[in-house]
């Protein structure tokens, strides 16, 4: 194959790594690539073993090469000629039709058309978009576009004016303070945050909120909920039993991460290769073991252990995951599709994915592990008293030892004068433990070897050596005992370590774990830069490679999802393929400038969501009118501000926020909060699940019920399941882009789940406590969960229905009982019963508004 990265650069313009054409000109990469790879490529594209009659359509001199037939497929300025368009243009029943009818695929007579148009244009080829290194663009210049994140807003108004729309105007202050607090922590603005943003009209007021937002410690939390879908987190292995494994270091260590904006190039290199880092030195003590504990994140995937399964198999399995994991995060290129064959559609052999696998090929790891826990290699990450804990145990060891050691040297003639005694006068009727003893002294000394001699020690001072001798013993031997159980007591968790000797990596035919062809060593593509020459292939390098700033993909690929987290959908709509099969960007200067942006800054996170929701585009209002939704429904062109259902983390976070429910405890173990029936038993049928953790479904208590849901047990065979229903991933496998449903089971588990429930009751019973009638609580209720002021119409809804459901608990103050044992939180007794189950019933209402549980 020939290496396609030195020539990209001849392909790409000037002006911000995009090609400069004339208006007429037809884009080969956004108009026609699409066509070819969709219809064409499988049979005609990188894959030889798969390629069919002798011709390649995906790199121009192979594709005006005569094929087998003979005839040149494409023939420049001449598409009369060129057999391509003849065939696209035969009866379907023709044999010589393409593509074959058997595909089920056909080209419109437009795309036909269009080809016809650029074969007479000459059939100019540019390598794909996504492996050009960008380049800084120009930034447009437009009208009204000033201020922080001004750069943004020209890219997209100088867009806008090419398709004749207009912005909208910016969005009222409460639909901005909400929206960007639900944006940068997860959780909506108190009444407290809003009042104080409208009452502040000095210049800078939105910046400060900004910057408020980026130091709070909540940031960390929103943040690592798409970084977890990604590293594809959970509480358990998977597979068979699924049972409990403990990564939850490794999560606090991505909220720090995030918190203290730790610059994603590190925060890259170290969750790839922070072992290595650790282990060449130079690092302190909490430094080296934090850099350990990151490098879990190629520990994240499912494990097996079930009896009879192929330890070699699953070890495979886990390579592979690895290799699909990292170059979906970091490369956005569809890996997992060269594991079997050469790459279809991108310039990615099945060779090249497993130089790639070499790279993670030496981990001391069992294919077969995590039936007692976590699966070696692992790590033990106290916490700061447990650390205390453990040196103070240390310090009173070696005390200990000093005693024993000093007590010890005057046992030697003791000793001797107890042997002497007992080969004279052996004692009458031994019991069980002296027998042996007696058995070695009726020997002469010199005849006894090391080890029985070892044992007349032995017994010596377990049961014949003086009191303080023993007492020394004893007290030595108490203190490691606890030091054990503290020992054992102390979290562990998976992380990455290297063999002395890696195994030796092969590709593996059709992708089988026992089939192995030839042997490879660690690699990148060759149509991506190279590593660099003097580094040695490990990780380490790796993990610099792909954050070099000449690389073409991973910074566009970061800032392409930083984008989807606050607009819903990327510049690149397909956030997980940034191949020849996904979408063209639909600002593409605007994402070189934000990739170019975000290398120059030093990688700074903060400082590139800063400047997203700084700017103008961001701030609109998203109301939608019927010509914007009639020229852009999915809102591609950012007429409009962003709106969409928050996911499921935080419409529970939400509820328990407005309800005063919701922890602050940073970081720690996962919980169990409220889920329906015995869901993981119908999974836990073997009589000896008792043997494995994580088989019964055991509700935590208190506080822990009402902790963010970043934290709550993640069982991969039954994820949580009104996560679930409100389509968050089940974690398996790495997730960079999460569907987006809208079903029936949504609004019931959001009318009837406990937790919903009972957030509702605790949200009425402050309203009844702080306000004193019902005209104020109606108020309170409709800002404190919409964060805008209701309106009369708005009023003349909620006023009948509270009336409604008052009169139905006073003539049923039995359902109002009922009500109020949903959940654990107990009930307000002083207040009157009728009343709180109507306001439960109507702040119900309130949290299952579109405008509730959507950020707009």
């Amino acid at each position: 194959m020939i290496p396609v990265f030195p020539r990209l650069t001849l392909l790409a313009a000037a002006v911000g790594g995009w090609p400069v054409l004339s208006e007429a000109a037809v884009d080969f990469n956004r108009e026609i690539r699409p066509i070819l790879s969709e219809n064409c490529f499988a049979c005609h594209g990188f894959d030889e073993k798969e390629r069919k009659g002798g011709l390649r359509l995906d790199e121009r001199e192979a594709a005006l090469r005569p094929a087998e037939s003979g005839a040149a497929a494409i023939v420049p300025h001449r598409a009369g000629e060129s057999e391509l368009i003849r065939r696209l243009t035969l009866a379907a029943e023709d044999d010589d039709h393409m593509p074959p009818s058997k595909t089920g695929k056909k080209l419109s007579p437009a795309q036909i058309e269009k080809l016809k148009q650029w074969i007479d244009e000459g059939a100019g080829y540019q390598a794909h978009w996504s492996f050009v290194p960008p380049v800084r663009p120009e930034v447009p210049a437009v009208a009204a576009a000033r201020g922080p994140g001004q750069e943004i807003d020209r890219f997209i108004r100088a867009r806008l004016e090419r398709e004749g729309l207009t912005p909208s105007p910016e969005a009222t202050r409460e639909t901005l303070i909400r929206r960007v607090t639900l944006d940068l922590t997860g959780l909506p603005p108190t009444l407290e945050e809003i009042d104080a943003f409208l009452a502040d009209t000095a210049p800078g007021a939105w910046e400060r909120v900004v910057d408020r937002l980026l130091a709070s410690p909540r940031y960390g939390e929103r943040m690592a909920v798409d970084w977890l879908d990604a590293a594809r987190f959970a509480d358990t292995h998977g597979f068979h039993l699924d049972s409990g494994r403990d990564m939850t270091p490794w999560r606090d260590w991505v909220i720090a991460a995030f918190n203290e904006n730790k610059p994603f190039d590190r925060f890259t290199v170290e969750q790839l290769a922070g072992d290595i880092l650790a282990d060449r030195g130079g690092a302190g003590e909490d430094e080296a073991l934090a850099m350990r504990v990151a490098s879990g994140f190629n520990r994240n995937h499912m494990i097996n252990y079930e009896g009879g399964a192929i330890a070699e198999e699953y070890l495979h399995a886990y390579l592979v995951d690895r290799v699909n994991t990292t170059t979906t995060v970091w490369l956005g290129l569809t890996f997992a599709c060269a594991q079997c064959h050469d790459h279809k559609y991108d310039p990615v052999s099945q060779k090249e994915f497993y130089r790639m696998y070499a790279f993670f090929n030496g981990v001391p790891e069992a294919g077969l592990d995590g039936n007692a826990g976590n699966a070696k290699p692992v790590l033990a990450v106290p916490t700061a008293e447990e650390k205390r804990r453990l040196a103070e145990l240390d310090a009173r060891i070696r005390q200990a030892e000093e005693r024993v050691q000093s007590e010890e040297a005057a046992l030697p003639p003791l000793q001797a004068a107890w042997e002497s005694q007992w080969r004279d006068q052996p004692p009458a009727g031994p019991n069980e433990k002296e027998k042996p003893i007696v058995e070695l002294l009726s020997r002469p000394a010199g005849s006894l070897n090391d080890a029985e001699r070892g044992q007349l020690a032995a017994y010596y001072r377990e049961h014949q050596a003086p009191e303080r001798y023993r007492a020394a013993s004893a007290a030595l031997s108490e203190v490691r005992r606890e030091r054990d159980t503290l020992n054992k007591s102390v979290r562990t968790t998976m992380v990455m370590t290297e063999m002395e000797t890696p195994r030796e990596t092969f590709v593996h035919l059709r992708g089988a774990y026992d089939q192995r062809g030839e042997r490879v060593e660690p690699g990148v593509p060759a149509s991506l830069p190279p590593l660099d020459d003097a580094a040695r292939a490990d990780r380490l390098a790796l993990a610099r490679w792909l954050v070099s700033p000449g690389h073409p993909l991973t910074a566009r690929v970061t800032v392409n999802r930083f984008w989807q987290q606050y607009f819903g959908t990327g510049l690149v709509k397909t956030a997980e393929d940034f191949g020849s099969q996904g979408e063209w960007p639909s600002h593409p200067e605007l994402l070189d400038w934000l990739a170019t942006e975000f290398i120059s800054s030093g990688w700074d996170v903060k400082a590139l969501q800063k400047r997203i929701v700084m700017s103008a585009t961001y701030r609109q209002a998203s109301r939608m009118t019927p010509e914007s939704f009639e020229r852009d429904p999915e809102n591609r062109l950012l007429a409009r501000g962003p709106r969409f259902r928050l996911k499921a983390e935080f419409i529970r976070d939400q509820a328990l926020a407005l309800a005063g429910l919701l922890g602050t405890e940073i970081g720690g173990r996962s919980v169990n909060p409220y889920q329906p029936g015995d869901l993981w038993g119908e999974l836990s049928q073997r009589s000896d699940s008792a043997n494995f953790s994580a088989q019964f479904f055991v509700q935590s208590t208190g506080a822990d019920l009402y902790r963010r849901s970043l934290y709550t047990f993640w069982k991969r065979t039954s994820p949580p399941p009104q996560m679930a229903t409100l389509d968050a991933p089940d974690r398996e496998v790495c997730t960079v882009r999460r569907p987006s449903t809208n079903t029936p089971l949504q609004a019931l588990v959001l009318m009837n789940d406990p937790t919903y429930i009972e957030a509702s009751r605790k949200f009425a019973e402050r309203l009844m406590r702080e306000e004193a009638d019902d005209d104020a609580r109606l108020h309170r209720a409709f800002r404190t969960a919409t964060g805008r002021v209701a309106g009369a119409r708005e009023l003349d809804v909620l006023r009948p229905l509270l009336a409604d459901q008052l009169a139905r608990y006073r003539t049923r103050p039995e359902a109002a009982q009922e009500l109020m044992r949903v959940g654990e939180a107990p009930h307000d007794p002083a207040l009157d019963l009728p009343a709180l189950a109507a306001w439960t019933m109507l702040v119900s209402t309130l949290l299952n508004l579109d405008e509730t549980l959507t950020k707009g």
